[in-house]
């Protein structure tokens, strides 16, 4: 397996090229934007210039590593002779079978399709294709370059095959891979996110504060980062598709989103990437800053 082609060029598409272009694979990114992969090519390029800085790379890595690598607006053109389709669009259900569908068309017959979701069927996925057997969820962790884990998620057509080539790839690329079973939520996501709503009930019912929250957290249960910090850096819009996903599959009340998160959502306040969530955050600026509402 030589040749990797990414559907998606934002934060987890560029870092999953970035990562399989560091090992020496063959990389097409691919997206409809072409904006977006100009600006995937320089976060890449920004990051492996920080790794040279640190001296955790050379100079010659790093041209290597991006002469490893190259777009494509077309996707036809784009996944032709690929091995191994990572899609890594946003996590919508419906764009992903789309995707899927033309993905199964357009792929050559012994290509693996895999997908990134965070928390989509990959039964549901597959069945979108006439390849069931070649479909499973590579569900890597963000920052991609940095964080170790990539859960496999197995559909209930996955091959044994498919999943022990891509088991072993996962390896290749320096990560630790975990095989989970095809439930909503998978494991990280199914924990995760329960805890993510719970504190944002928590300040939802007057507890405590963002702050107080999250320093509880940090400081008694050692999370690197509180749960509220942590759900803007995800993406509360991620949060609530996810927390979607967990209610609808499950049908439990547990799984309900707070209707702060859902609130803060239709407002537009999405946590980092759209400048304010529960915190406010200034480019160039690593203060953490309460939002107004939460201050």
């Amino acid at each position: 397996m030589n040749k990797i082609a990414v559907i998606g060029a934002g934060t987890m598409g560029n870092g999953i090229a970035h990562v399989f272009a560091m090992k020496g694979f063959e990389v097409k990114m691919i997206d409809i934007s072409e904006e977006a992969l100009a600006k995937a090519q320089a976060t890449i390029t920004k990051n492996l210039d920080r790794m040279v800085t640190k001296e955790r790379i050379t100079e010659e890595d790093k041209n290597a590593t991006l002469d490893r690598l190259s777009t494509s607006s077309n996707l036809a053109e784009g996944i032709k002779g690929a091995d191994l389709v990572v899609e890594a669009a946003t996590e919508n259900v419906d764009l992903k079978l789309k995707i899927f569908k033309e993905l199964d068309e357009k792929a050559d017959k012994d290509t693996i399709l895999a997908t990134n979701t965070s928390s989509i069927s990959i039964t549901k996925i597959a069945a979108a294709t006439q390849r069931p057997e070649k479909v499973i969820g590579m569900h890597f962790m963000n920052p991609v370059p940095i964080m170790k884990l990539i859960e496999v998620i197995r559909g209930y057509a996955t091959s044994q095959e498919t999943t022990d080539t891509i088991m072993e790839l996962s390896k290749k690329l320096g990560k630790v891979p975990v095989e989970v079973n095809d439930y909503p939520g998978f494991v990280a996501n199914r924990i995760l996110m329960p805890m993510i709503n719970e504190a944002i009930y928590t300040l939802f019912e007057g507890v405590a504060g963002v702050h107080e929250i999250d320093t509880v957290m940090k400081l008694g249960m050692a999370h690197p980062m509180g749960p509220l910090q942590l759900a803007d850096f995800i993406g509360l819009d991620v949060c609530l598709s996810i927390l979607h996903v967990l209610h609808d599959g499950l049908g439990l009340p547990k799984y309900a989103p707070c209707p702060l998160l859902v609130n803060m959502v239709m407002a537009g306040k999405l946590g980092r990437k759209s400048g304010e969530g529960f915190y406010v955050y200034t480019k160039g600026s690593k203060e953490l800053v309460l939002a107004p509402r939460f201050s």
